[in-house]
């Protein structure tokens, strides 16, 4: 992890375009500076369905990130990961239908498929809910860079940065029947999504919280009014908490966010950098 001196700090922005939004919100943060040195970066949006924006990360945010940091890290190489839940469908599904497949191919980036990447094993005794895990061994190689969209969930209670790791998870090991690919995750939710942060959480959040979905993940109405903002962090327990106060939510009633509060980055208090 990243954090040093930016533990609790989140920076917030009003949403005009996405040029606009995210040149100014990115240049005032320490990302460039985090940058320094990393040889490759993993952009890890939200695609967990084939569903049209605000229920996953939009394209277009994606593209105007990656042009950023091909101006803030010239020489990194950047990816653009994720694992869909669905199992009716690939994540190249995903890709093609949400218009992935031809953003990458105008910026020369490459699509991987976290669900399909080789694995490792890993252990950690303070973990209850997992005290191993599987996890693309690509991880462990990357800068990673996570675009989750603001949005409530009927299990967690929220999806935010900590819950957009769950599609690094693969399901040959994370799908135990149902009708989803991360399924074991939904036994003890609260623990699962914090302790799989504890073996990787993201370095960096840059959050869509433009819309914003009030009551679900995949269904329901937006945010009324739509939130209009966009929010980045090198705290990955900030972001989420800052994003459950966007949402009306506390964040103490939120499991992992609570459990993460004091070991993977600070809850309360933030400091909020409006710009």
């Amino acid at each position: 992890m990243h954090i040093g001196h930016e533990k609790g700090v989140v920076y917030s922005t009003t949403m005009e375009s996405w040029d606009t939004a995210v040149d100014r919100l990115l240049d005032v943060t320490t990302l460039r500076a985090l940058l320094k040195g990393q040889g490759h970066v993993l952009i890890k949006p939200n695609l967990v369905e084939a569903i049209e924006p605000p229920v996953t990360t939009p394209v277009a945010l994606v593209e105007k990130l990656i042009s950023w940091l091909k101006t803030a890290a010239p020489k990194a190489t950047i990816f653009v990961g994720e694992g869909t839940g669905s199992i009716d469908y690939s994540t190249a599904h995903c890709f093609d239908k949400l218009g992935y497949t031809s953003m990458a191919a105008r910026c020369g980036v490459e699509l991987v498929d976290l669900n399909s990447l080789p694995s490792i094993r890993k252990r950690l005794s303070e973990c209850h809910r997992w005290p191993e895990m599987y996890l693309p061994e690509l991880l462990d190689e990357v800068f990673l860079l996570s675009v989750p969209v603001l949005k409530a969930h009927s299990l967690a209670g929220v999806t935010l940065t900590m819950k957009n790791m769950m599609g690094c998870a693969p399901p040959t090991h994370y799908q135990k029947g149902g009708c989803w690919g991360k399924s074991a995750f939904h036994s003890r939710i609260q623990e699962a999504v914090f302790d799989l942060n504890r073996y990787r959480t993201p370095d960096f959040t840059l959050l869509d919280a433009t819309i914003g979905m009030s009551r679900a993940h995949l269904w329901g109405p937006h945010c009324q009014p739509a939130v209009g903002l966009l929010a980045a962090s090198a705290d990955p327990v900030a972001i989420d908490s800052y994003g459950c106060s966007l949402l009306k939510r506390s964040w103490r009633d939120i499991g992992h966010i609570a459990m993460a509060d004091g070991v993977l980055g600070c809850a309360e208090p933030l400091q909020i950098v409006k710009l």
